[in-house]
């Protein structure tokens, strides 16, 4: 359920590698790629079938933004059925009975998204058009006269359910939220809707309420420890599925007898069970295993309970799945580390497998790229970090290679073994990579994904610092050259390195990173309220005292302590961390007499949308990192 990304880069010749010694067979092999034949990789995302199952539906940035195409299920093709040139536009779903679209959309990254529909004319409708309506699809009714969608016009704060037909376009409020949680599921027959309330990011309250009378009835107990998530309410609306840690260290699937009240543990393993869900009728059940940082899934067909044995694909991993409403067909998406995802269709009775996409540009070898491999070493207190390396096909104990340390977000992040064309290019171009899942990430069991809390800028950073131990020991690693590179959280990660631990890390990367936490916190946006408290017990509350901590990890006001060059990445039209922060953090560390590189874009919000800002500001990042540490 949680879900997020980083992007890709530019062009420079081998021989600026600057090696000393004699190349290797492996290196005069190996070929660079530039920044744009890295974006002319493409993304596809979604997969929803259509109703006769001949096409599927996603989104991809083959333009340079996404918009909208149909994969045909037979492996024949592809339709393009959109092509805006201003605002990334995101698939939802085919309607139920004909071949009309539903899809959502922003303003320029501002995260106000809208529901609209695009006819098989054309034509398109904003179906949620309030200035400040963020709403969201929530799936189609059982009727499949009407779908179900999540909007905070009524009150911007708090999101209610409604439900839309599709002959009239006219809106009906189904449930007013007045919970101060968040609605996660409603059962086919709209008499419950589960409400996930946060308690701190890790612990939150899961309840279940009756929408006629409006009786609350609490699946976590009284002051919760543990997390609960709500997957999904059987079709019969009997049980309502759901995940939690309750008394271990890693989620597991449970299901909760809606008449009786009594809760059943369903499915357990060493790792967390990410998400679960069913096909249109129960007839598979679909889980995702977060297994030691990549997706492990499991479909058990429920009629006949026993696992459903998946196709082998070789060169890729099944990371999501998504299941045709007749149940005969199955979307695949298939990956790697080294690998963009690729959309397959798989017939569930003549055993047929389609590739439907090619994502890797086909002027580029695969076997230029790298895999990631999961390491781990030992922190200051013997606490055990897993991580992800890169290690550049050139890199070798004679042709030594300067070494970034990659911060996810979050807080609460997970770097995977996904595919990031920015990790990609710049172990291409002779930079190793170690993606640090400091303390306080999620997939390693909750006892570690809490020992950040309240100790941001501390612990999970002195976490980063000793990667460098760790590289030490990599006879091919230059441990004289590593720099940090980070996004969101992980660019808060990149200033407070630079701030605090002046001397550990030769420049940093921050991409759309908060450096002043006690705005950031005090301007959480609107349709954030149910979760602020949470961030508030995470990270401290800038109303109170806290605001003094707050002050202290924050390095906007520890600038002057920064000596190393630094990158900074903003997006103008973000809600998260606000231009203001940046452009502040640029001057104070100008100041210093320190380099210093801003890259803005004026339509850009929290992270990439667009190709071209991509291939502009990550290029951008190579050539910066050319210059202050190879």
């Amino acid at each position: 359920m949680n879900k997020l990304t980083i992007a890709s880069f530019f062009l420079l010749c081998f021989c600026l590698l600057g090696c000393q010694n004699e190349n290797t067979k492996e290196e005069q092999e190996l070929t660079q790629y530039s920044i744009e034949e890295f974006y002319n990789n493409i993304n596809y995302s979604g997969g929803y079938f259509s109703h006769d199952e001949s096409k599927l539906l996603v989104s991809s940035n083959v333009t340079g933004i996404y918009n909208l195409y149909a994969l045909h299920t037979d492996g024949s093709g592809m339709d393009t059925l959109s092509n805006n040139t201003e605002e990334s536009w995101f698939a939802n779903s085919y309607f139920p009975n004909d071949d009309r679209i539903l899809f959502s959309a922003d303003k320029g990254g501002n995260e106000i998204s809208h529901i609209y529909v695009l006819d098989e004319d054309g034509n398109v409708t904003d179906l949620t058009p309030g200035e400040k309506e963020k709403a969201s699809f929530a799936g189609w009714n059982k009727d499949l006269k009407s779908f179900k969608y999540i909007s905070n016009k009524r009150d911007p704060q708090f999101f209610d359910v409604y439900q839309m037909d599709i002959e009239n376009f006219e809106s009906e409020l189904i449930f007013e939220n007045n919970t101060g949680g968040n609605p996660s599921g409603i059962s086919d027959d709209q008499k419950y809707v589960a409400i996930s309330k946060p308690i701190t990011t890790s612990i939150n309250e899961l309840i279940i309420v009756e929408v006629e009378t409006g009786k609350q009835t609490k699946i976590s107990p009284e002051n919760p420890t543990a997390s609960y998530g709500a997957q999904e309410f059987s079709s019969d609306s009997k049980y309502l599925y759901y995940t939690t840690n309750e008394g271990s260290e890693f989620t597991y699937l449970s299901k909760y007898d809606l008449e009786s009240g009594e809760s059943e543990k369903v499915f357990e393993t060493d790792w967390d069970v990410w998400y679960s869900d069913f096909s249109w009728d129960d007839t598979y059940r679909v889980m995702g295993i977060n297994e030691d940082a990549k997706t492990s899934v499991e479909i058990t067909n429920t009629k006949e309970n026993k696992e459903v044995e998946m196709p082998k694909i070789d060169g890729g991993n099944i990371n999501g799945v998504g299941i045709s409403r007749s149940e005969n067909k199955m979307r695949l998406s298939v990956g790697s580390s080294k690998s963009p995802t690729n959309i397959y269709v798989y017939d569930f009775e003549s055993k047929k497998l389609n590739k439907l996409t090619e994502s890797l540009n086909p002027e580029m070898n695969k076997e230029d790229l790298v895999e990631g491999e999961v390491v781990r070493y030992a922190s200051f207190d013997g606490i055990e970090i897993p991580s992800i390396l890169y290690k550049p096909h050139q890199a070798s104990a004679d042709n030594q290679v300067p070494v970034l340390v990659w911060v996810h977000g979050g807080p609460g992040g997970q770097t995977r073994l996904n595919y990031s064309p920015l990790i990609q290019y710049l172990v291409n171009h002779g930079y190793a990579i170690i993606g640090v899942n400091n303390r306080g990430s999620s997939g390693y069991g909750k006892t570690f994904n809490r020992l950040d809390d309240q100790k941001h800028g501390e612990d999970d950073l002195m976490d980063c610092v000793y990667a460098k131990d760790y590289l030490a020991t990599l006879d091919w690693a230059d441990t004289s050259r590593v720099g940090i590179i980070g996004g969101s959280y992980g660019g808060y990660m990149v200033m407070a390195a630079l701030a605090f631990q002046p001397d550990a890390f030769d420049v940093g990367v921050n991409i759309f990173g908060v450096t002043n936490w006690i705005r950031t916190l005090r301007s959480i946006p609107s349709w954030w309220e149910a979760q602020k408290t949470a961030l508030y017990e995470e990270l401290g509350n800038p109303n109170t005292e806290d605001s003094v901590r707050l002050y202290e990890i924050s390095p906007l006001f520890h600038a002057d302590k920064i000596t190393k060059p630094v990158m900074v990445l903003q997006g103008s039209n973000d809600p998260r961390v606000l231009q203001v922060e940046s452009d502040e953090m640029v001057q104070n560390v100008k100041d210093n007499g320190v380099p210093v590189e801003y890259v803005l874009f004026e339509d850009e919000g929290h992270g990439f949308r667009k190709k071209e800002n991509e291939i502009e500001g990550y290029g951008k990042i190579k050539v910066f990192l050319d210059e202050y540490l190879k």
